[in-house]
C-alpha cells in the first residue's frame, strides 16, 4: 500500500500564484489567488467588493 505524500486534490493547486494588489477605493493591500480571479471579494480595509481588474498590481 502506498502513502501519498501530499493530500488529495493537491495537483489542481500545485500552479496556483498569488497576487497583492491595492484596492481601488481604499488602498488596502489584497491577497489574491490566480484561481480567485473570477470570484467575488471583498476588501479586508472597507469591506467593498473588489474589482480585481482595476486595482494596481503590489509588487512583492
Amino acid at each position: 500500500m502506498n502513502t501519498p505524500t501530499h493530500c488529495p486534490g493537491f495537483e489542481s493547486f500545485k500552479k496556483l500564484e498569488s497576487f497583492k494588489c491595492k484596492c481601488p477605493k481604499c488602498s488596502k493591500e489584497n491577497e489574491i489567488f490566480s484561481d480567485e480571479f473570477n470570484k467575488n471579494r471583498k476588501c479586508s480595509g472597507c469591506g467593498e467588493y473588489i474589482d480585481f481588474t482595476k486595482c494596481s498590481l503590489v509588487q512583492g
